[in-house]
This record gives structure tokens, C-alpha cells and sequence, in this order.
């Protein structure tokens, strides 16, 4: 998908938006995607991922993990795309953990997923959540990607 179809498609749905925002991060921007309006569309939701996943698919991946709330239906479609298990990680007392019976086994190869990345400040504090489980990240993915450079020491697609 050209970035051109991209900013179409969000234009239509109404995701992009223009103004200013403080961003979560504490960052301010001229622009916003409110990526809820994507995943309002199954079907706009299922070719972005597909997008994505259509490059992950050779990497192997067992589990496809995000931290919510941004990060459930997008690891979601994904994990269904690559025909993996998808699991969330949830804030208890202000940390990212696993919880509803969710797990980890060592070795598993976790791709990170979330909405938005800007700092990565999320998918590092789930990242490391995994890593004390045994799993090995493989890689984080996005639908949108705000950073400036790669925040990660694993692969950003």
C-alpha cells in the first residue's frame, strides 16, 4: 500500500486529523491519527495489518503481544494473519504485566504490536515483560510510527 492510498484512506475515515496535539509522550504535533477510526473498519483494519504482517510472515513468530489498550486489536489481527497466538499486556499499579491466564514460554518468538509508536516508552516497559518470561523479541511493528529513529534495539516495521 503506496503512503499516498495511506493518507487517503485515513482522510476518509476521518483518522487524520490536523491541529495541535500534546501527545501522550508529552510530544506536540501538528498532526494526529486517531488509529480507534481505523480499527473502527475491520476491513481498513485487516489490509493495514496485512501490510504489515505480509512482512513478518517469514520470521517464525509464535506470539504477537501488545500492551493496551493501543496494542490488543492490533496484535490481534496480526496474530490472526500469521496464524499465531495474541496476547495484551495490562497496567497493574502503573506496570505493564501479564495477566488473564496469559504466558510466555521460553524460546516463544514474540512480535511486539501497538497503535502508535512515538517514544517506544510502552513496548520497551512490554518487551522486557517477555524477556523475563524467556520469550525472544523478534521484532515490534506498528500501524503508525511517529519515532524519529528506531527506539529499539530489535527491529521497528
Amino acid at each position: 500500500m503506496r503512503e499516498e492510498q495511506v493518507i487517503e484512506t485515513l482522510t476518509t475515515i476521518k483518522a487524520l486529523l490536523k491541529g495541535h496535539f500534546q501527545l501522550s509522550s508529552g510530544l506536540h504535533s501538528d498532526t494526529y491519527i486517531q488509529c480507534a477510526k481505523v480499527f473502527e473498519h475491520p476491513d481498513i483494519a485487516q489490509n493495514f495489518c496485512r501490510e504489515l504482517a505480509s512482512f513478518w510472515n517469514s520470521k517464525k513468530i509464535d506470539v504477537v503481544a501488545g500492551p493496551a489498550y493501543g496494542g490488543i486489536i492490533a496484535s490481534y489481527e496480526l496474530a490472526r494473519q500469521l496464524n499465531c497466538r495474541s496476547i495484551f499486556l495490562e497496567r497493574v499499579d502503573g506496570k505493564l504485566t501479564l495477566r488473564r491466564e496469559f504466558g510466555i514460554a521460553k524460546g516463544d518468538r514474540v512480535l511486539m504490536a501497538e497503535d502508535v509508536v512515538t517514544t517506544g516508552g510502552s513496548v520497551k516497559e512490554a518487551i522486557e515483560v517477555v524477556k523475563q518470561c524467556g520469550g525472544e523479541v523478534v521484532g515490534i511493528t506498528s500501524l503508525i510510527n511517529r519515532s524519529v529513529a528506531n527506539p529499539f534495539k530489535e527491529e521497528l516495521h
